[in-house]
């Protein structure tokens, strides 16, 4: 038997808030590595972890606006 819309809007609210959470986490952890003390890094590597970041969320945003397949990156420096 189908899932009704107020089930699936449930799923979709606990799943969205579990997910922003862990990925909210996450990028706050890539944020811990700005620490000078602990770590050295290059500007251009930098750049980039913040270009793939950015891409993301842009891909997130066009995947609501029209819903269509999924594309995986893997992120390497």
């Amino acid at each position: 038997m189908p899932a009704s819309d107020a089930e699936m809007r449930e799923k979709f609210r606990s799943l969205a808030e579990s997910r922003t959470n862990k990925a909210l986490v996450a990028i706050r952890r890539i944020g811990n590595l700005s620490n000078p003390s602990a770590y050295k890094w290059e500007d251009a590597e930098v750049r980039k972890i913040i270009k793939a970041l950015r891409d993301a969320v842009s891909e997130v945003e066009t995947r609501f606006a029209k819903p269509r397949g999924r594309t995986e990156r893997e992120f390497k420096l």
